[in-house]
């Protein structure tokens, strides 16, 4: 895999991370349990400095890291405020779309390694797959917690 593509597969992870970090801050503004909240918080910071450590990787390649959220990333956030919407926004409902935010990282991050990445570059996309794994699961055991509890 050459520098370039290599590049691209990162700007790729960088807009993953930044949907991660948008979508975690606007499922934290709409939970109604002050708890879920600042674990949603403690999540989007989490997203932020894995783009950010993505990003110093793109420079440290010589490319122009991903600034922005991805277009799907927008169109599934717009989705989820239309829903909630016509559904309403309680915190189950909420935790769940969380976690299909991050099956989709899951997915980003798991393609991402399939590709013949360099070593280093490697390392830090599977420790951070580790930690989107970590997001997933609890955001599902939350959102199970808060569905006992309905």
């Amino acid at each position: 895999m050459d520098n370039k593509d290599t590049i691209s597969v990162l700007n790729d992870l960088i807009e993953t991370s930044k949907d991660g970090e948008k979508g975690f801050r606007e499922c934290a503004d709409d939970l109604k349990n002050p708890q879920l909240k600042t674990t949603m918080n403690q999540r989007a910071q989490d997203c932020a400095t894995a783009a950010a450590e993505l990003q110093q990787l793109v420079r440290t390649m010589g490319g122009d890291p991903e600034t922005s959220t991805s277009t799907a990333g927008d169109m599934h956030r717009r989705w989820v405020d239309l829903k909630t919407k016509v559904t309403g926004k309680d915190d189950e409902s909420i935790l769940n779309e969380c976690e299909r935010g991050e099956d989709v990282a899951l997915k980003s991050y798991r393609k991402a390694l399939e590709k013949d990445l360099p070593m280093d570059v490697r390392s830090v996309v599977e420790r951070q797959m580790q930690g989107v794994q970590r997001n997933h699961d609890e955001v599902k055991a939350l959102r199970d917690a808060e569905r006992a509890r309905s």
